[in-house]
């Protein structure tokens, strides 16, 4: 595995990525959001991912972005957006990318629903969301994020579907990248019920269920992001190679 880290995509000091490669001139790429409520988290959280993927032959972009408090809504999601196209544009400086997919986890996976479901962040960079080969979008909140509440003075507690929620844009567009939802059957309060809500407007809007796919697992939120199984292969790792294979 190579490591190129630190590489700048934007002016901001938040506005790195960290690139993992496989020992290949050719391979997938997969662009990760990393959680934490869009107020902390780190790329560098999910060494174990990294290692299973790169040793699968796939590369990950693993992104940071503005955060709570210094950021403010849409910030975070702008900087998802040129993430995902600074890697589109320069990876072939390190080697062929053969497939692009862009996914998270938590609040990463808020960003990547965002991306996928609303047009207009990637579109400012002249990409439209289905020249994306798959999304993931891992526990990912499809309503307006707490903390965009928390922003508002709102009750974050609230269940609010506005422009800020990725369900709001759901049957704006007429087609949708392959995409993997991963959710918990003991998930935080109302994240398992909002993900079949997302599945459910999916279905309502006529969308190829057969290019969206579904893992449900048992625990808590997220608690598999970091963790391996008894063979010491990334849980979260294999599920994503599943996914690309398909």
């Amino acid at each position: 595995m190579r490591n190129i880290l630190d590489i700048p995509y934007g002016d901001h000091p938040m506005q790195v990525v960290d690139l993992h490669l496989p020992d290949s001139d050719r391979f997938p790429v997969f662009v990760y959001f990393h959680g934490g409520g869009l107020e902390n988290g780190s790329r560098r959280s999910t060494a174990v991912m990294d290692d299973y993927l790169t040793a699968h032959g796939i590369a990950v972009a693993e992104v940071e972005y503005r955060l709570y408090p210094e950021a403010r809504y849409p910030a975070f999601v702008e900087d998802a957006a040129a993430a995902v196209a600074w890697v589109k544009t320069h990876i072939g400086e390190y080697g062929a990318c053969t497939a692009l997919y862009v996914g998270g986890s938590s609040a990463g996976g808020y960003l990547s629903m965002m991306l996928c479901f609303d047009g207009r962040y990637l579109g400012a960079h002249g990409i439209v969301p289905t020249d994306i080969t798959g999304f993931v979008h891992d526990a990912g909140q499809p309503t307006t994020h707490f903390n965009v509440l928390r922003e508002r003075g709102i009750d974050s507690r609230r269940v609010i579907v506005d422009e800020a929620a990725p369900l709001y844009h759901i049957g704006t567009a007429e087609t949708y990248a392959p995409m993997l939802f991963i959710v918990s059957d003991n998930d935080m309060a109302g994240r398992y019920e909002q993900t079949q809500l997302t599945l459910a407007s999916l279905r309502h809007f006529g969308c190829d269920m057969t290019r969206v796919h579904y893992r449900e697992m048992h625990g808590t939120h997220c608690a598999y992001v970091g963790k391996t199984d008894e063979n010491g292969d990334s849980i979260l790792g294999q599920i994503l190679v599943g996914f690309m294979q398909k």
